[in-house]
């Protein structure tokens, strides 16, 4: 199990979600499960047709409005739980704070496992 991430200063467009997948493919053997929200992203007709021409991409999304059942809430919630009663001095600051709280979830397997035992899904 594996956290990957990646992060943009600037809007995200259909592009920046096939560099994501294009660095979980190069990072993982073997067929993959993705399992993600429903954000309108996700459904953009370029990243629609890039999983349909990769066979080792097996793609769930979970369901509208649901965000207890996406255990990256919990990686959030995580991240925010590490920047209360925080004031950063620049943008610089708080970039470092977040994501030094998400390599903690990430280097924990205990984290990890909680992020996900969290959503109380009977396939996890």
């Amino acid at each position: 199990m594996k956290l990957s991430t990646r992060s943009f200063r600037v809007n995200l467009r259909g592009e920046h979600v096939i560099l994501f997948l294009k660095q979980i493919l190069r990072r993982i053997a073997g067929p993959i499960v993705l399992v993600w929200d429903n954000h309108p992203i996700h459904q953009r007709r370029l990243v629609q047709n890039f999983i349909q021409s990769e066979p080792r991409l097996h793609v769930y999304s979970f369901p509208v409005c649901a965000p207890e059942l996406n255990p990256m809430e919990f990686v959030w919630t995580s991240a925010s739980h590490a920047t209360e009663n925080f004031a950063p001095h620049n943008l610089s600051e708080l970039c470092t704070k977040v994501w030094s709280a998400i390599a903690k979830v990430r280097g924990s397997k205990y984290r990890l496992s909680a992020c996900l035992a969290g959503t109380n899904l009977s396939w996890i």
